[in-house]
This record gives structure tokens, C-alpha cells and sequence, in this order.
């Protein structure tokens, strides 16, 4: 009777080491598809255009607010202003941009006729798109009552 040896042979040993290649070459492929995207997203035609004073600026905003307390003090763009300084402000506004849109928020302890009064303000400046902004029923019935 022959006995092997009492010892064991150690087999082939887990490997403790992350194979990166893989990894690499996916990132490369995926590095060769941006290059070749990228210029294809960003299409646009690349003009030089002829400077002049008579061309507008587009960063004119296309609303303002015109705000009407009780009180009868009127607000654009939560600044005070007398009737005349609101009516030279908003003639200023139309001569920018007459597409404007001039965003009404009345109170509604306000009497029709003083909110009839700044529409006319607002028209004879030049500015025909207006807005009443109003809250909905039922925002008003969850927020709570103003502390005054």
C-alpha cells in the first residue's frame, strides 16, 4: 500500500487584484463617442454680425409689476412712485420694449375707478398688455389670515 504525502497541495489562489483593462478600454470607447457627438450637439452657424446703436438689446425684461394699495400708492417693481414719475417710468419701459407686459396687482379694497385710472396711465404710455394677477379661492382659504 502506497500512501501519498499527508500534504495538500495549495490550489490556485484568488485573485486580490482588480483587472482595469476592461475598464479602460470602455472609457476610451465612450471618450471617442463624445468627440465625435459633441460637435454635432452644438450646431449653430457662427456669424460675425455688423455692430450698430440702432440694434436693441434682448435682455429687456417682458414683464413689470404695478402694484395698487388700498391706500391708492402705486408700485412698479416694488418701488413707490408719484402718477407722473409712474407715467415717465413706464414710457421708458414702452420705448424699450412695447411688448412689455405689465402685470396689475390691485387690492380689491381698491375702487374700480382708481384701477380704470392706472390702466389709462398704463396705456397712454404705450403699454397695451396687461395682466390682473389674482390669488385662487383656495390658496387664500389655506393661508392664514395676514396679522394687522
Amino acid at each position: 500500500m502506497s500512501f501519498g504525502r499527508l500534504e495538500r497541495t495549495l490550489g490556485a489562489q484568488p485573485m486580490s487584484d482588480i483587472n482595469v483593462t476592461p475598464l479602460v478600454d470602455v472609457m476610451l470607447v465612450l471618450v471617442v463617442i463624445f468627440i465625435i457627438t459633441a460637435p454635432l450637439l452644438a450646431s449653430a452657424i457662427r456669424l460675425d454680425l455688423p455692430k450698430t446703436d440702432a440694434a436693441k438689446s434682448v435682455d429687456v425684461p417682458r414683464f413689470v409689476t404695478l402694484v395698487l394699495e388700498k391706500s391708492g400708492q402705486a408700485f412698479l417693481n416694488d418701488k413707490p412712485l408719484s402718477r407722473d414719475e409712474l407715467s415717465s417710468q413706464l414710457t421708458q419701459t414702452a420705448g424699450q420694449n412695447p411688448d412689455t407686459e405689465v402685470q396689475l396687482r390691485a387690492d380689491q379694497a381698491v375702487p374700480y375707478g382708481q384701477v380704470v385710472e392706472l390702466m389709462g396711465v398704463v396705456q397712454k404710455a404705450g403699454l397695451n398688455r396687461i395682466g390682473f394677477v389674482a390669488e385662487s379661492a383656495a390658496a387664500a382659504a389655506a393661508a392664514p389670515a395676514p396679522g394687522r
